[in-house]
């Protein structure tokens, strides 16, 4: 190497045409002919060659040439506490920390095949965070890894505050029991674009989550991740820092990992060195360093409450919002993680507007257990999320509607077999006061869009009319937070607006509107007998729609039936062409028969699978049982030598 430090194994996220030797990012006397001048306040202290890593599978990943190694000062083996890092330069505040500044230039860069090689700027790393709007979206993207994990046995996810060991700040902590990542797991999992995922059993695909959630969250993050895969007991430790890369004037996005491996003949884990114990020594001086443990112990102190296996990530140095105080709000409730000073209450007597305040709509937005407990349709079973000590109990929308019905919605998709979506529709409980309307809607059992308003009227048609669909159909932007605006998209926008607009104009009158659809007579009927109750029923018989209309078209809406009053105020059904009653009867019947039967056809899939479940559990049990017989074999055996051994007490 030209200039002095120890190599150190890290990953670099950026790939490449040409085999060529990383640039040093040593913080050393830069030469004479050097671009331009370097400031002093852009060095760090001590900064040790990065060396990049490609595993195996992780094609992105830069090959290294053999060089000689110069050994650096390893900072957990300083006989002097380890001190507190000075504040960092950046900016604390997500939106205005975009600013980066590089220490040098790579000097190989002007080399033989040097600007083919396509590198990525630290930068890139708050840039490609920002897609994230919302930091409970970062969250999010962090519970649908440990979701995903439940194929791999995952029974929980924990997510609590962490405190600083360095400087006492507020961390965030989420922490599953899934299989874990081994070394070439980890380092596919901090590399851009790497992702397994590709089964509908996922949530996630791009493989691009974890560096855009992290990075929205906070500067840092360090995962801790242990495995037992292919029979190999491991442990990993990584740091992804947008301060580190700062503080040293990287010019590359550089990760350092440390790998452990569980030894049978000691009972212990000793060093992984995928070089050299030089290369792994430097690595764990930069994670020393850098990260909230000053020491390797104090780093593999955190493996104690992982288990066999599963991964623990904690984001650190959280970013501040405009009037400079942390995001993430820990402390005004202890069984919850708040957005801070997005709680806006207004301080009342009445019951509707303080249920109104309470209701899930409103508090998702500043409130993480509210948001949690509908951000998937279906929790899989045996499986927990658990926010700051406390279980996430589920909320099922549905349950919180009334005269509620089911329409029947096919998405006409080129090329694909038919679809067929069952949307579930009704009138928000405590609607009118409850002034909530607009659907959830589902992608692969993830919330996307949470009360998504479809229909907005100055006048109030609509208002308390909420559904509940799941549209894995449609994909959706790469912070699942919106769906692209695809040409289904713009159909299932049309379609769900019809929805809404036909529901009210069947149900609005039941809530105390004056429904003009209704004759004179029934319209005075139901008004005296609205005020006679005082308020709408509590809850209401669930019905089903005959709505089987295509969706190619906003058009194509008047085709096929629509629903009408008689005198009486009951629900008719006529044709545009006015074909008999008894015609229309059949045909809703028809339709009613369409939908059971689609109903019934999911419910039988369910309960297959429900079926192949128990049959797995089932081999499990059985194994399990006849590992515990062997073992308590194996425990006989050694009790009867034990027994058979001729021991004899000295008295001294």
């Amino acid at each position: 190497m030209r200039s002095g430090g120890a190599a150190a194994e890290v990953i670099d996220l950026s790939s490449d045409d040409d085999e060529e030797s990383v640039p040093s990012t040593s913080a050393v006397a830069i030469a004479p002919s050097s671009p331009r001048d370097i400031k002093p306040h852009e060095l760090a202290d001590v900064k040790p060659l990065l060396y990049q890593l490609q595993p195996p599978g992780c094609h992105a990943l830069v090959p290294v040439k053999d060089e000689e190694l110069v050994p650096v000062p390893l900072a957990f083996e300083a006989s002097e506490p380890p001190r507190v890092l000075p504040p960092p330069r950046l900016c604390r505040q997500f939106w205005k920390s975009g600013e980066y500044v590089v220490a040098r230039r790579n000097t190989d860069a002007d080399a033989p095949g040097g600007r083919n090689r396509l590198r990525i700027n630290p930068k890139f790393l708050h840039s490609n965070a920002t897609s994230h709007k919302w930091a409970f979206g970062a969250i999010a993207e962090l519970l649908d890894n440990s979701i995903d994990e439940v194929n791999n046995g995952a029974t929980f996810v924990r997510v609590d505050k962490f405190t600083n060991p360095r400087d006492g700040s507020p961390s965030l902590l989420i922490q599953d029991d899934g299989g874990g990542m081994n070394p070439e797991a980890l380092r596919c999992c901090m590399s851009f674009g790497f992702s397994e995922k590709q089964s509908d059993a996922f949530i996630g695909q791009y493989g691009n989550g974890f560096k855009t959630s992290t990075m929205r969250l906070g500067a840092d993050a360090i995962v801790f991740t242990q495995s037992n895969k292919k029979w190999t007991r491991t442990r990993s430790i990584g740091l992804l820092s947008y301060t580190f890369l700062m503080e040293t004037g990287c010019d590359d996005v550089l990760v350092p990992t440390v790998d452990y491996q569980y030894d049978l003949a000691t009972g212990s884990y000793t060093h992984l060195s995928r070089h050299n114990q030089k290369l792994f020594s430097s690595n764990l001086a930069i994670l020393s360093k850098w990260s909230p443990f000053a020491s390797e112990a104090e780093l593999l102190k955190q493996f104690d409450d992982i288990g066999e296996h599963g991964t623990k990530v904690i984001v650190f140095n959280l970013w501040f919002n405009d009037d400079g105080d942390v995001e993430l709000d820990f402390n005004s409730d202890i069984k919850d993680i708040l957005i801070t000073g997005a709680e806006k209450k207004v301080k009342t007597n009445k019951p509707e507007k303080i249920a109104m305040q309470n209701y899930v709509a409103n508090r998702l937005r500043y409130s993480l257990r509210a948001y949690a407990s509908i951000l998937y349709l279906r929790v899989p079973d045996n499986f927990r999320i658990i926010l700051r000590g406390r279980d996430v109990e589920p909320h099922n929308v549905v349950n919180d509607l009334m005269y509620r019905e089911c329409v029947l919605y096919k998405p006409q998709i080129a090329g694909l077999t038919e679809l067929s979506i069952i949307t579930t529709i009704g009138f928000v409980k405590g609607a009118p006061d409850t002034d909530v309307q607009g659907f959830n809607v589902y992608h692969k059992n993830r919330l996307i869009t949470p009360f998504w308003k479809v229909a907005s009227n100055s006048y109030g048609k609509g208002r308390g009319v909420v559904g509940i669909l799941d549209a894995s159909f449609i994909k959706p932007t790469h912070d699942k937070q919106d769906f692209e605006k695809s040409v289904l998209y713009q159909r299932l926008e049309n379609r769900l607006k019809e929805m809404t607009y036909e529901y009210w104009g069947l149900h609005c009158h039941r809530l105390g509107y004056d429904n003009k659809s209704l004759p004179k007579a029934s319209r005075t009927q139901y008004r005296v007998k609205q005020i006679n109750a005082g308020s709408p029923p509590a809850s209401a018989s669930h019905q089903l729609l005959a709505a089987d209309i295509p969706s190619s078209s906003r058009t194509q809406s008047n085709i096929g039936v629509k629903r009408k009053f008689d005198a009486l105020g009951a629900i008719t059904e006529t044709n545009n062409h006015h074909t008999k009653h008894r015609d229309v009867i059949q045909r809703k019947r028809f339709s009613e028969h369409k939908t059971l039967t689609l109903e019934n056809d999911r419910l039988r899939d369910e309960c297959l699978q429900y079926e192949e479940s128990e049959k797995q559990l089932t081999v499990k049990e059985q194994k399990l049982r006849y590992q515990i017989a062997e073992e308590r074999k194996k425990y006989e055996e050694l009790l009867e030598e034990l027994k058979s051994l001729d021991v004899k007490l000295e008295i001294q």
